[in-house]
């Protein structure tokens, strides 16, 4: 009896201690970073376009319905992703194109050289966007794995709006190539080859969750699509009811299954955790083949709801309430510190503007937005600064498709510009960004106002750069 109940004992301590283990086991990580879907884009914040695996994404998780990025463009919108910094801070602004100097400068800490330092397996299948050189190339910013475009998609010599025969264009926008590793691979991405991009960075991702099932793993996923020119494989052609546009969300929406399957298939999908979103709003003036912002103003490249606010979803079973919902401010610059705080890593030694928002993520009882007050920089102007509730804009000009003949199948209108006086909103009740409310809570302008200066103290305005800016890399 005594020597039965030592095994017991002995049995119980292995027993806990093996539960123990298993609940720190860090969580692989996975993120989707979709190239100008609207907060309109996809069934769970209201589209008809069919998405079935996102709607069950949301079903099983949290929606996040005041999530904003840095800044309304691809690599100002990437950077800040990546770094935990408002792109500002990082110098990167606009969208990088092709034979560009400048990139994401190795010396500042990515998502993925975060989770090195936990021995994560890193892989980046997708638009990179954060430099054309190979010294700014994933493989040198903390990732193992990397298979996808350098830049946009559009940014090839077939885009509508090159002067020039296609000698002249290509000097401008060379022939679009693959990449593979730290390899230009030698094919032409052609419009044949474009219909296949979801799919195939779909199926590296399948591959490499395959390959790391038994070891933690960071994996980012920033489709190509649906930037423009829309592309769609076979397999979704036609098949959405909603045009070219509704085809190219479904097979994105695809690919969110494709993973979650892998994930339940080699019984991960209780220990990952998926973050959905996008890189900035809809590029409206291509019509047709853009997409909605839903109840927001405006779009891509403002610094209006629609252009920065994006349709998140979060998912983890057991850890995120199924079908719940966050209205608290938050950013793609908080994933970085959450994560790192998530796998037990440390913080990046260089400043950071992100925070962490696992009390958001878990709905936590009466958890707030750990951001007073959130500067949008565009073009390296501070354009306007918010909270949860209130969004002060200051006076600047922007570009507008109202009272436009809208692009149709491929071939944008044209914008024109307007300018916008300096004005506060309640996003609260008036999401649409429709009426100044200054003159009723000057208290608030203040307060935002002495926000807005200290920001500019730190980070400068225009071409004045303060002393808390980072240069980018430059070759």
């Amino acid at each position: 009896m005594r020597l039965f109940s030592r095994f017991l004992v002995v049995f119980v301590a292995f027993f806990g201690f093996t539960m123990s283990f298993a609940e720190e086991t860090p969580p692989n990580v996975i993120i989707f970073f979709v190239d100008d879907m609207a907060y309109g884009d996809i069934g769970p914040f209201g589209s008809e376009i069919p998405t079935p695996n996102l709607d069950r994404l949301a079903e099983e998780g949290r929606r996040f319905t005041n999530f904003v990025v840095s800044s309304a463009v691809c690599s100002a919108s990437r950077a800040a992703l990546m770094t935990g910094c408002l792109h500002r801070r990082v110098d990167i602004t606009g969208a990088l194109g092709p034979r560009s100097p400048v990139g994401l400068n190795p010396d500042e800490e990515t998502i993925a050289e975060i989770c090195k330092k936990k021995n994560y397996a890193t892989a980046c299948f997708g638009k990179w966007h954060l430099g054309d050189s190979p010294e700014f190339w994933p493989l040198n910013q903390g990732f193992d794995e990397f298979f996808g475009l350098p830049y946009s998609n559009d940014m090839w010599p077939y885009h509508p709006e090159l002067p020039g025969n296609l000698e002249q264009r290509r000097q401008i926008f060379p022939e679009l190539q693959m990449i593979e590793g730290n390899q230009r691979l030698d094919e032409i991405v052609t419009a044949e080859r474009q219909k296949n991009l979801t799919t195939w960075y779909t199926e590296r991702a399948v591959r490499f969750i395959e390959a790391n099932h038994d070891r933690p793993f960071f994996l980012y996923l920033p489709h190509s699509m649906v930037h423009v020119p829309l592309y769609v494989s076979d397999k979704f052609a036609g098949k959405s009811g909603k045009g070219l546009f509704g085809d190219v969300v479904m097979e994105v929406d695809w690919s969110v299954g494709q993973i979650r399957d892998t994930l339940a298939r080699l019984n991960l999908d209780r220990n990952t955790l998926i973050v959905f979103t996008s890189d900035n709003g809809p590029w409206l003036s291509y019509g047709n083949h853009a997409g909605s912002a839903g109840p927001l103003r405006e779009g891509k490249g403002t610094s209006f709801e629609g252009g920065i606010r994006e349709p998140t979803l979060a998912w983890w079973p057991g850890k995120i309430p199924a079908n719940s919902e966050c209205d608290q401010l938050a950013s793609t610059i908080d994933l970085l510190p959450t994560i790192a705080h998530l796998i037990g890593a440390s913080l990046p030694e260089k400043r950071i503007d992100g925070k962490d928002i696992r009390p958001l993520l878990f709905g936590e009882k009466d958890a707030v937005s750990p951001h007073d007050a959130f500067p949008v920089y565009y073009a390296q102007q501070l354009q306007a600064i918010r909270d949860t509730r209130w969004k002060l804009v200051f006076p600047h000009q922007y570009r507008t498709m109202e009272g436009q003949e809208p692009g149709k199948d491929g071939i944008p209108g044209k914008y024109i510009n307007r300018q916008t006086l300096l004005v506060l909103y309640d996003l609260e009740n008036d999401i649409g960004e429709t009426t100044d409310v200054s003159a009723e809570y000057p208290e608030i302008v203040e307060r935002l106002r002495k926000a807005a200066d200290e920001i500019i103290t730190d980070l400068g305005n225009g071409d004045q750069k303060g002393p808390g800016v980072r240069p980018a890399a430059r070759k």
